[in-house]
């Protein structure tokens, strides 16, 4: 009978050893994923179109937006930007992470979408659910190699581009779905043409006061901002939208001037 050497018997007790905490660190580090990834909510800063097979979505932050935008013409939107969603499911392989959104594709329809009242022969659903409203959808997060050392924080980091687990204001996720130019002139406090009510609220604020008007039986509104002495504002919206922006200058007794250059 062979003898092993107690060289390397130490060496087989050593590797052994060390599987055995690489064992416990892959479970300990389930525990952690699961624990912070389910159950979560994010707000949504991508489409995201309902689909059986997930959605792939790189560990480096880059998905295909065509593929993506192609299955939600099919199957329609699970959620649109700036909408809440929940992970409902965790799934977590070697080299994967699975992700269930709003519980997939689930059916959680009501019984009340089966009945229907009527009177004289013309019925109608009690339920009038919408079937283009946001549901549920699944993304799977790939890796190139194992998943390695990974914490639920770095997970969501990682899914930033689609999913954002940060919580937010209704406003600030509202200014995310803007153009860059209107997202500009907000930061820098000026109106545009174009821009609704809304977008000028959080440009200027509320207006000092306002003033309507018909010419040729359209109607306008102005939002005047500043009083004299100083620079006035005329913000002049036709329906929902801005179409003018004036600014002057208005002395003590009324008169009213182009406003001074800025130097």
């Amino acid at each position: 009978m062979a003898r092993i050497s107690p060289r390397v018997l130490a060496a087989f007790i050593a590797v052994a050893s060390l599987k055995g905490d690489q064992k416990k660190l892959t479970v300990d580090q389930r525990v952690e994923l699961l624990r912070g990834l389910l159950s979560e909510y994010a707000t949504v800063k991508a489409p995201l179109p309902r689909s059986r097979k997930p959605l792939e979505f790189n560990s480096d932050g880059t998905y295909d937006k065509d593929q993506w935008l192609q299955v939600g013409k099919q199957s329609g939107p699970a959620a649109r930007i700036g909408d809440l969603v929940q992970i409902t499911h965790v799934g977590i392989e070697k080299d994967t992470i699975l992700f269930e959104i709003n519980h997939g594709l689930k059916s959680q329809g009501s019984w009340k979408d089966h009945v229907q009242i009527g009177i004289g022969g013309n019925t109608q659903p009690i339920s009038r659910s919408d079937a283009n409203a946001p549901g549920g959808t699944n993304i799977v997060l790939k890796f190139p190699d194992a998943i390695g050392e990974l914490t639920s924080s770095q997970v969501k980091k990682m899914l930033a581009p689609v999913l954002d687990f940060e919580k937010h204001s209704a406003t600030e996720n509202y200014v995310d779905t803007l153009t860059p130019e209107v997202k500009q002139a907000i930061a820098e406090k000026k109106p545009l043409e174009g821009m609704d009510r809304d977008q000028v609220l959080l440009a200027l604020g509320r207006p000092l006061r306002k003033s309507r008007e018909s010419k040729d039986g359209v109607d306008f509104e102005d939002w005047i901002y500043g009083q004299p002495p100083g620079r006035v504002t005329f913000v002049t919206f036709s329906g929902p939208k801005v179409v003018k922006i004036k600014e002057t200058y208005a002395g003590l007794g009324g008169s009213i001037a182009e406003p001074p250059k800025q130097p």
